[in-house]
Order: structure tokens, then C-alpha cells, then sequence
């Protein structure tokens, strides 16, 4: 299938809610959609982590990292992770680290930018709740798209 979030907003304008927060891409992929999953965590990767461990089948992971950009949420183990269990891509409103070995890996993946800290691994945040920020509210089940031009999400899947 082959899209872009212009036409789709163009199409489905009123049935779409479009993201203003300007994230970077760093991702061996920038054009990826699926449904999304969901992480809110604070410097904090380890549920994001033991998310990317799960069968991905196709689908985006938002995670809201709080837009701390004081350590990485992901590096390039993760985003390895991500593409070999089926997952699309993420979208962090937070920092990566390990950007150009994460650019090698068939991942999309958005992020606000890099610090080479790591994060924490205490588990803390939530999984599959709803997430909000840059005026769109990110629901587990809906879906996202995502290339050059920014971030849409839809209710259901668009044609």
C-alpha cells in the first residue's frame, strides 16, 4: 500500500487528528503505520523494552517519555528488538541513543533527539493507556501514520 499523511489527511480531513510536536527521524524506515501500543514512562525504558519482546504484528509504539531529553529511552539493541519481533516503528517524545546504528535497522523510528545516557530500568509508567501530547490523544487500537511530513492518527485503519 502505498500513502502519505498529506493524501490521508486530505481524504479523511475531520475523521484524523494530525501531531504538531516536530519529532527527528531516526529509523531505518521514516514512512510506517500500524495500531498503535502505548508506553508512559520517565526515564525509564524498561516496560518500553519488555513491550519491543512481544510479538509486534505490524504495530507503532508511542511512547511518552515526558520529553525528557536527559537520557535515552532507546539505542540500537532495542530498535534491533523491535524490527526482529514484527513491530513497525516508535514514536518517543523523548531521546535516543545510538542513532546511526539505529538508522541501520528496518525500524521506524521518531524521537525529539539523542543524549548517549541511558535510562533506568525500574519499571516504572504504564503500558496501553492512553497517551496525549502535540494535541493528539494516542488510543492502543487506534492507528498511526507516520513519514517525512509528520504523524496522523486514525480511529481504524485508512485506505
Amino acid at each position: 500500500m502505498t500513502w502519505a499523511t498529506t493524501d490521508l489527511y486530505d481524504e479523511h480531513e475531520g475523521d484524523v487528528q494530525t501531531c504538531s510536536v516536530q519529532f527527528n527521524d531516526y529509523g531505518g524506515k521514516t514512512q510506517f503505520c500500524g495500531p498503535i501500543r502505548t508506553v508512559r514512562c520517565f526515564r525509564d525504558n524498561q516496560l518500553f523494552r519488555a513491550l519491543l519482546d512481544e510479538p509486534g504484528d505490524g504495530a507503532v509504539v508511542v511512547v511518552d517519555g515526558g520529553a525528557s531529553t536527559e537520557s535515552a529511552l532507546m539505542g540500537d539493541i532495542i530498535a534491533a528488538k523491535g524490527a526482529k519481533n514484527g513491530w513497525s516503528g516508535a514514536v518517543i517524545l523523548g531521546a535516543i541513543r545510538d542513532s546511526s546504528e539505529v538508522g541501520k535497522t528496518d525500524f521506524g523510528a521518531k524521537a525529539l533527539g539523542v543524549n548517549p545516557a541511558k535510562s533506568s530500568k525500574k519499571g516504572e509508567g504504564t503500558v496501553d493507556a492512553p497517551v496525549e501530547f502535540g494535541g493528539v490523544t494516542f488510543t492502543p487500537g487506534d492507528w498511526i501514520y507516520c513519514d517525512d511530513d509528520g504523524i496522523l492518527v486514525a480511529p481504524e485503519p485508512l485506505t
